[in-house]
């Protein structure tokens, strides 16, 4: 199987929204992942990983019991991104019940040991709430020459004040960070943080909107459409680009400076 026609690896992010300490632009919470990873090894990334078999189990489950109106694969995609928040992070995001930072921390460790998120929620008596996981994007690169080929769903959750500590999970992350999407992004021009073509992408669309609220917005006004970037010959040099009606500001790079992973 050439790496064109290898099967996609599903996963899941959340964009996290907090509000500035100024009161300047939203700022969202980002990660280095560590060099060693074999995808994006290096990179300025969302928080998230890849949805586990257990994931899609959990899914099933509680789309039989009609406490969501969606389906399982779709339950499964939120759940992985709830679960690896909690992992990379220490942020427990998209639940519901008592939910308190030394909670959340207790509740790590355990999904640390277990590493699956079902038996956690039992023993902290807390509920999924996936209406605080919003649908943003859809991007799965199945026409590039990749690693790994992920088929990633993003998503987009608000921690409004953020007044809440995080941490780095010390295996697959350096660093965690909080700044604007434009902040990433100039970091980015100034050699500060390496960006992969996909987060370019969200970064940009992402500085368009003043508040999580006008995200949010846009994000249920644009139906979610998989993206998956093309190759462009036209103009004489060859441009990676994506969908023009998917609520992106920028549609294409020179495909000689774009960093895949």
């Amino acid at each position: 199987m050439s790496e064109t026609q290898q099967e996609a690896i599903p996963a899941a992010t959340i964009i996290i929204f907090r509000d500035a300490p100024d009161g300047g632009d939203p700022e969202i919470l980002m990660t280095v992942r560590s060099r060693t990873m074999t995808f994006a090894g290096g990179m300025a990334v969302f928080p998230g990983g890849r949805v586990d078999p257990e994931d899609f189990a959990f899914g099933e489950t509680v789309v039989a019991k009609g406490e969501h109106d969606i389906s399982a694969d779709e339950a499964a995609h939120q759940i992985a991104a709830v679960r690896e928040t909690l992992e990379e992070t220490g942020l427990a995001l998209g639940l519901s019940g008592d939910v308190t930072g030394d909670k959340a921390a207790k509740a790590r460790a355990m999904l640390e040991d277990k590493g699956v998120l079902a038996p956690v929620l039992e023993a902290f008596e807390w509920e999924l709430d996936l209406s605080q996981i919003v649908p943003f994007a859809r991007w799965y690169p199945k026409n590039e020459k990749l690693t790994r080929t992920y088929d990633t769903r993003f998503y987009l959750a608000n921690l409004g004040t953020g007044a809440v500590d995080v941490s780095i999970d010390q295996t697959e992350n350096t660093k965690l960070f909080w700044v604007s999407a434009r902040g990433a992004l100039d970091m980015a021009e100034e050699g500060k943080i390496k960006l992969i073509f996909p987060t370019r992408r969200n970064l940009e669309r992402l500085a368009l909107f003043a508040s999580f609220a006008e995200a949010r917005a846009q994000a249920e006004a644009i139906p979610v459409k998989t993206i998956i970037p093309k190759v462009d010959k036209s103009s004489g040099q060859p441009m990676l680009t994506i969908l023009e009606d998917a609520g992106y500001p920028v549609t294409s790079e020179l495909l000689e400076t774009v960093a895949r992973g």
